[in-house]
Protein backbone atom coordinates (compact mmCIF):
# COMPACT_ATOMS: atom_id res chain seq x y z
CA UNK A 1 0.00 0.00 0.00
CA UNK A 2 1.40 3.52 -1.13
CA UNK A 3 0.96 6.95 0.64
CA UNK A 4 0.79 9.87 -1.82
CA UNK A 5 2.00 13.22 0.21
CA UNK A 6 1.14 16.12 -1.83
CA UNK A 7 3.35 19.19 -0.73
CA UNK A 8 1.43 22.88 -0.22
CA UNK A 9 -1.13 22.62 -2.96
CA UNK A 10 -2.54 25.82 -1.60
CA UNK A 11 -4.18 28.96 -2.84
CA UNK A 12 -1.52 31.13 -2.13
CA UNK A 13 1.00 29.83 -4.67
CA UNK A 14 -0.86 31.13 -7.41
CA UNK A 15 0.71 34.25 -6.04
CA UNK A 16 3.77 35.73 -7.79
CA UNK A 17 5.38 33.95 -10.92
CA UNK A 18 3.34 31.38 -12.73
CA UNK A 19 4.57 27.95 -11.48
CA UNK A 20 5.78 25.96 -13.97
CA UNK A 21 3.19 23.48 -15.75
CA UNK A 22 0.57 23.87 -12.59
CA UNK A 23 -2.17 22.78 -14.57
CA UNK A 24 -0.19 19.80 -15.24
CA UNK A 25 1.24 18.86 -12.40
CA UNK A 26 -2.41 19.28 -10.58
CA UNK A 27 -4.00 16.77 -13.18
CA UNK A 28 -0.96 13.96 -12.45
CA UNK A 29 -1.65 14.58 -8.75
CA UNK A 30 -5.14 13.90 -9.23
CA UNK A 31 -4.63 11.00 -11.14
CA UNK A 32 -2.10 9.35 -8.44
CA UNK A 33 -4.44 10.14 -5.73
CA UNK A 34 -7.49 8.47 -7.41
CA UNK A 35 -4.92 5.22 -8.01
CA UNK A 36 -3.76 5.45 -4.21
CA UNK A 37 -7.06 5.68 -3.14
CA UNK A 38 -8.14 2.37 -5.60
CA UNK A 39 -5.41 0.21 -3.94
CA UNK A 40 -6.73 1.59 -0.25
CA UNK A 41 -3.86 3.78 0.42
CA UNK A 42 -3.46 6.99 1.64
CA UNK A 43 -3.63 10.43 0.76
CA UNK A 44 -1.90 13.27 2.34
CA UNK A 45 -1.88 16.99 2.10
CA UNK A 46 0.38 18.92 3.30
CA UNK A 47 -0.77 22.42 4.16
CA UNK A 48 1.82 25.28 4.88
CA UNK A 49 0.71 27.89 8.01
CA UNK A 50 2.39 31.14 7.43
CA UNK A 51 2.55 33.93 9.60
CA UNK A 52 0.32 36.84 9.37
CA UNK A 53 0.40 38.52 6.63
CA UNK A 54 1.80 35.87 4.55
CA UNK A 55 -0.10 34.07 1.23
CA UNK A 56 -0.24 31.10 3.71
CA UNK A 57 -2.01 32.70 6.32
CA UNK A 58 -4.14 30.24 7.98
CA UNK A 59 -7.83 30.76 7.40
CA UNK A 60 -7.29 33.03 4.27
CA UNK A 61 -7.81 32.45 1.27
CA UNK A 62 -4.46 31.76 -0.05
CA UNK A 63 -4.29 29.00 2.65
CA UNK A 64 -7.01 26.72 1.18
CA UNK A 65 -5.45 23.91 -0.89
CA UNK A 66 -6.47 24.29 -4.64
CA UNK A 67 -9.80 23.78 -5.31
CA UNK A 68 -9.18 21.82 -8.42
CA UNK A 69 -7.35 18.78 -6.20
CA UNK A 70 -9.51 16.19 -5.76
CA UNK A 71 -10.37 15.66 -2.09
CA UNK A 72 -12.28 12.82 -0.12
CA UNK A 73 -13.09 12.50 3.48
CA UNK A 74 -10.61 9.57 4.07
CA UNK A 75 -7.67 12.16 3.16
CA UNK A 76 -5.16 13.25 5.66
CA UNK A 77 -4.21 17.01 6.57
CA UNK A 78 -0.97 17.52 7.75
CA UNK A 79 -0.34 21.27 8.79
CA UNK A 80 3.53 22.81 8.91
CA UNK A 81 5.42 25.85 9.99
CA UNK A 82 8.23 25.06 8.28
CA UNK A 83 9.77 23.44 4.94
CA UNK A 84 9.92 20.20 6.88
CA UNK A 85 6.74 18.82 6.95
CA UNK A 86 8.07 16.03 9.25
CA UNK A 87 9.55 19.02 11.68
CA UNK A 88 6.54 19.77 14.57
CA UNK A 89 3.97 17.72 13.22
CA UNK A 90 2.88 14.64 13.95
CA UNK A 91 3.12 13.59 10.23
CA UNK A 92 5.73 10.84 11.23
CA UNK A 93 3.28 8.99 13.72
CA UNK A 94 0.65 9.07 11.48
CA UNK A 95 2.72 7.37 8.39
CA UNK A 96 3.94 5.01 11.36
CA UNK A 97 0.32 4.21 11.93
CA UNK A 98 -0.26 3.65 8.38
CA UNK A 99 2.78 1.71 7.47
CA UNK A 100 2.99 2.58 4.11
CA UNK A 101 5.35 -0.03 1.57
CA UNK A 102 5.96 3.71 -0.23
CA UNK A 103 5.40 7.22 0.18
CA UNK A 104 4.69 8.94 -3.15
CA UNK A 105 5.99 12.79 -3.05
CA UNK A 106 4.46 15.61 -5.05
CA UNK A 107 3.82 18.89 -4.98
CA UNK A 108 5.16 22.51 -4.67
CA UNK A 109 8.17 24.07 -4.24
CA UNK A 110 10.59 21.44 -5.71
CA UNK A 111 13.83 23.24 -4.41
CA UNK A 112 12.39 23.90 -1.24
CA UNK A 113 9.29 22.04 0.76
CA UNK A 114 9.31 18.85 -1.76
CA UNK A 115 13.18 18.57 -1.49
CA UNK A 116 13.24 18.81 2.65
CA UNK A 117 9.83 16.27 2.21
CA UNK A 118 12.17 13.70 -0.04
CA UNK A 119 15.38 14.21 2.43
CA UNK A 120 12.98 13.91 5.52
CA UNK A 121 11.24 10.37 4.25
CA UNK A 122 14.41 9.56 3.27
CA UNK A 123 15.94 10.04 6.88
CA UNK A 124 12.91 8.40 8.50
CA UNK A 125 13.15 5.22 7.11
CA UNK A 126 11.06 5.57 4.48
CA UNK A 127 10.43 3.79 1.22
CA UNK A 128 10.49 6.80 -1.41
CA UNK A 129 9.28 7.63 -4.91
CA UNK A 130 9.53 11.13 -6.11
CA UNK A 131 6.91 11.31 -8.85
CA UNK A 132 8.93 13.45 -11.81
CA UNK A 133 6.50 15.16 -13.13
CA UNK A 134 4.24 16.03 -10.31
CA UNK A 135 6.18 18.60 -8.60
CA UNK A 136 6.70 22.47 -10.02
CA UNK A 137 8.02 25.97 -9.01
CA UNK A 138 8.50 29.12 -10.66
CA UNK A 139 11.58 30.09 -12.61
CA UNK A 140 14.26 31.14 -9.95
CA UNK A 141 16.85 34.16 -10.15
CA UNK A 142 19.70 32.08 -11.49
CA UNK A 143 18.00 29.18 -13.12
CA UNK A 144 14.69 28.53 -15.15
CA UNK A 145 11.83 25.96 -13.36
CA UNK A 146 12.76 23.16 -15.73
CA UNK A 147 16.62 23.22 -14.95
CA UNK A 148 15.48 23.15 -11.32
CA UNK A 149 13.36 20.05 -11.51
CA UNK A 150 15.48 18.40 -13.60
CA UNK A 151 18.28 19.31 -10.83
CA UNK A 152 16.69 17.79 -8.17
CA UNK A 153 15.29 14.59 -10.17
CA UNK A 154 19.03 14.38 -10.62
CA UNK A 155 19.84 14.88 -7.15
CA UNK A 156 17.61 12.55 -5.11
CA UNK A 157 18.06 9.97 -7.74
CA UNK A 158 21.87 9.74 -6.27
CA UNK A 159 20.80 10.54 -2.50
CA UNK A 160 22.94 8.03 0.14
CA UNK A 161 20.32 5.96 1.58
CA UNK A 162 19.78 2.98 3.53
CA UNK A 163 16.32 2.82 2.08
CA UNK A 164 15.02 2.77 -1.31
CA UNK A 165 14.41 6.07 -3.57
CA UNK A 166 12.96 5.87 -6.75
CA UNK A 167 12.33 8.33 -9.29
CA UNK A 168 8.90 7.99 -11.43
CA UNK A 169 7.17 9.61 -13.75
CA UNK A 170 2.99 9.62 -13.25
CA UNK A 171 2.17 6.87 -16.16
CA UNK A 172 4.57 4.59 -14.68
CA UNK A 173 2.66 4.70 -11.59
CA UNK A 174 -0.79 3.98 -12.98
CA UNK A 175 0.09 1.11 -14.64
Amino acid sequence: MDALIVVDMQVGLLNGEPKHDLRGVVERINQLAARVRERSGTVIFIQRCGGKGDDFEPETPGWALLPELYREPADIVVRKTLNDPFAGTDLSARLQAIAPDRILIAGWATDLCVDATVRSAVSNHHDVVVVTDAHTLNDRPHLDAASVIRHHNWVWGHLITQRSIRLARTNELLL
